[in-house]
C-alpha cells in the first residue's frame, strides 16, 4: 500500500488541475465531484461504497467540525505525523468545496440501509457493535479496536484515550448513557489554552437505543483478560 501512495498522489495532482476550472456554483456538489475525481473512494467508504483502508466517512460531517476538516485537508501530517493520508496541496477553493461536501455527510444513507443489521451480526450484540464502531467512524478517533492514540489538541498527552479499559470504569448502563449524550467539550489540559478540536458527539441523536447498546457491548468486550489498571471517567 505504501508504494501505491506516491503514484496515487501524482494522479490526484492531475485531477486537481482538471477539476479546478469547472466549478458548478454549488460547493458541496463540486466537493463530491472532487472526491470522486481524486479517487478518494479507493481508501474511504461513503454510503457503503469504497475502500476500507481509511475510515468510513458516511458520518464524518456528524463526527468532525468544518474547522477540523479544513485543517486536516490542508495538512494531514501537521495533525497526525504518521498518517498515510497524502498532502494534496489543495487550493483554498478546492479544499472549501471538499469541506462543504464532507460536512453534509451525517449518516442518512445508513438509516435507509443499515449494514450492522445484517444477518451475520444482528444476533450478536458485540459483533454488531464492532461493525457499528467501524462503519459509523468511531474508529477514526478511537483507533482500531479502541486502542486510542490519535491526536487531539490541548487534552492530556495530546492523544485520544484508549477504550480498552472502559469496562473497568463504567457499567454497561453508564457506557450507553456516555455514548448517547457524548462529550460536548473535551477536558482541557491547559484551562487557559484553546478548546480541543475533537469532541465526542451525542450519538443518541442519530443512533437508536439498541445500536447504542451494541456499541456498549462491543466496548466492554475489548477489556483484556488481565488488565493493568482501570480507565477513569475523566479520560473519555
Amino acid at each position: 500500500m505504501k508504494r501505491f501512495i506516491p503514484l496515487f498522489v501524482v494522479a490526484i495532482a492531475a485531477a486537481v488541475g482538471a477539476f479546478a476550472s469547472h466549478g458548478s456554483g454549488d460547493m458541496a456538489k463540486d466537493g463530491e465531484a472532487y472526491f470522486n475525481g481524486f479517487g478518494c473512494e479507493r481508501c474511504h467508504t461513503i454510503n457503503g461504497k469504497g475502500g476500507d483502508y481509511g475510515p468510513d466517512l458516511t458520518y464524518v460531517g456528524f463526527r468532525k467540525s468544518k474547522e477540523w476538516l479544513d485543517l486536516w485537508l490542508k495538512d494531514p501530517h501537521g495533525w497526525k505525523s504518521n498518517t498515510v493520508m497524502p498532502n494534496l496541496h489543495l487550493s483554498d477553493e478546492v479544499r472549501a468545496s471538499l469541506v462543504a461536501y464532507l460536512s453534509n455527510l451525517k449518516g442518512d444513507s445508513y438509516r435507509l440501509s443499515t449494514p450492522w443489521n445484517h444477518a451475520s451480526v444482528k444476533d450478536n450484540s458485540a459483533k454488531r457493535g464492532e461493525m457499528l464502531f467501524n462503519k459509523a467512524g468511531c474508529v477514526g478517533c478511537h483507533g482500531r479496536a479502541g486502542v486510542g492514540g490519535n491526536p487531539n489538541n490541548n487534552v492530556a498527552g495530546n492523544k485520544i484515550p484508549t477504550l480498552t479499559l472502559v469496562a473497568d470504569g463504567y457499567s454497561r448502563e453508564e457506557l450507553i448513557t456516555k455514548i448517547r449524550v457524548g462529550v460536548p467539550k473535551s477536558l482541557k489540559e491547559d484551562p487557559s489554552g484553546p478548546d480541543p478540536m475533537i469532541h465526542m458527539p451525542a450519538w443518541g441523536t442519530v443512533l437508536k437505543d439498541d445500536e447504542l447498546e451494541s456499541l456498549a457491548d462491543y466496548l466492554i468486550s475489548l477489556k483484556p483478560k488481565a488488565s493493568g489498571g482501570a480507565a477513569t471517567k475523566d479520560e473519555w
